[in-house]
């Protein structure tokens, strides 16, 4: 396994992040415990889940069945949860009467600090490494949310601050708010960046880059747009199929020259996507939400894989970037 510090801090996370998001709903608790197991064998400490993960179809579903089954997990000891990098989310409702008013989607003080208690007992652990805000909340008192994280912070409960799906004025914002209070701020951002999801490279990378943060990718693979079985979808009921209906005959005609790319480099179109998101140095981690040990095996190989000058020449071919970041705009 590969590792790298998160943004400007000297915690050391690995190269991968296991995401949880399948856990509950999509993946059995047997098999989500194998999957942690084999993930923290290949040595992947950094795992990311969110209060509101464990949504779904399934009867048992709720809000903070993921959290549930991962506080199982670490139950059971072995040094698995001092192992373990852990990062979870707050921000969304959680069908919780008992918050009142306060359960609309949100960021305060006190939706901090409620979350974070819960998803700490849910997590079954005293502290969390990285606490995010999982959206932006337009309405954000910096003074305010940051008094909070100190609080926390203060009382060991959390070590760093992060956000998710921030734009790049946002960060600034709030880079410079911490700057005010002598506080570290937020040291990552998750967002959702990939081949076919190149907006990010406009404003929000090289903010992050300027402000020295870790960025953490969500939907590396476009939620399986750029996974090998989307064009030939091997269950003609499953969920592949489903989306294949829905891409246009240009979104097929892209993802066949990405296949036919990806054959003669020898490599599956999900282990280029990630590698190719591994060698941009401003990326920190993608972020793996395997359902089958099978997924999290291969997502691995994409370690090992260098893609060359000429081969990313091709793939901006395919998947034309916006522009050159951040004056695509100016002359």
């Amino acid at each position: 396994m590969q590792y790298t510090t998160l943004g400007h801090t000297g915690l050391k996370v690995s190269r991968l992040v296991l995401g949880t998001m399948n856990f509950g709903p999509r993946t059995s608790e047997e098999d989500a415990d194998k999957i942690m197991d084999r993930a923290r064998e290949l040595g992947i400490n950094f795992f990311d889940t969110a209060n509101v993960y464990g949504r779904g179809a399934n009867p048992d579903a709720h809000a903070g069945w993921t959290e549930e089954i991962v506080g199982r997990w670490f139950a059971k000891g072995d040094g698995r949860r001092e192992s373990t990098v852990l990062a979870t989310k707050f921000y969304n409702h959680m069908d919780d009467p008992s918050y009142g008013p306060n359960d609309p989607a949100g960021v305060s003080a006190y939706k901090l600090k409620r979350s974070l208690n819960d998803s700490l007992r849910r997590l079954q652990t005293d502290h969390v490494e990285l606490l995010q805000m999982h959206h932006i909340d337009h309405h954000i008192n910096w003074d305010e949310i940051f008094g909070a994280y100190e609080d926390v912070i203060a009382q060991g409960k959390v070590l760093y601050a992060g956000s998710s799906n921030f734009g790049a004025r946002h960060l600034a914002f709030a880079a410079a708010h911490a700057h005010d209070r002598h506080f570290l701020g937020l040291v990552s951002e998750q967002h959702k960046y990939n081949l076919l999801t190149r907006l990010p490279e406009l404003e929000l990378l090289p903010t992050i880059k300027d402000l020295g943060m870790g960025m953490l990718i969500w939907s590396p693979l476009e939620s399986g747009q750029l996974a090998e079985n989307i064009l030939h979808p091997t269950d003609p009921n499953g969920r592949r199929a489903a989306q294949n209906k829905l891409l246009s005959a240009a979104r097929k005609a892209q993802l066949q020259r990405y296949e036919d790319l990806c054959k003669e480099l020898g490599e599956t179109q999900s282990t280029v996507a990630l590698a190719w998101l591994l060698q941009n140095p401003v990326v920190t981690a993608p972020i793996i939400g395997p359902r089958t040990m099978e997924q999290l095996e291969a997502a691995v190989h994409a370690l090992d894989v260098h893609l060359s000058p000429d081969v990313l020449e091709e793939l901006d071919q395919i998947f034309p970037p916006v522009g050159a970041a951040p004056e695509a705009y100016a002359w």
